[in-house]
């Protein structure tokens, strides 16, 4: 089995280049992703995989920096800086949020727990109020 920090690394890498074959090929099929800044619990690959499209439709530049990675079991936990310019609508459980043209910087803790070579669950942790500040979508 390969080094998990690298598996871990290769789904952020993956989302950078909007790889989604690869992206997929790294989640087991009944994946969970929890993405705790939205209050989203979402399963199946196909659902999640919708849910990052989304993300990239309103920032098609965003990217994550990996700035640090914790393997423990089958735990990996990836310290990750994510950046890029809303450009496009973001779409919330509230409405969509229309283009704002401004750029964000958002630090996040993702921890991805591993079977076997695939991500079975995980839990991506980041500060929603400080990006939708930083977009213009809530004052300061």
């Amino acid at each position: 089995m390969a080094d998990l920090i690298e598996r871990a690394r290769n789904v952020v890498d993956a989302f950078n280049n909007s790889d989604w074959e690869r992206y997929v090929a790294a989640l087991t099929p009944d994946s969970v992703y929890n993405e705790i800044g939205t209050q989203r619990r979402l399963q199946g690959r196909d659902t999640i995989l919708s849910a990052l499209k989304g993300w990239k439709q309103a920032m098609p530049d965003v990217k994550g920096k990996v700035t640090g990675a914790l393997e423990s079991g089958n735990e990996v936990v990836l310290e990750v800086t994510w950046q890029g310019t809303q450009t496009g609508p973001l779409e919330g459980p509230s409405g969509t949020i229309p283009a704002s043209g401004k750029r964000q910087t958002t630090p996040a803790a993702w921890i991805l727990d591993f079977a076997g070579d695939q991500v079975k669950e995980s839990r991506h942790y980041f500060d929603m109020v400080a990006f939708l500040q930083q977009i213009g979508a809530m004052p300061q």
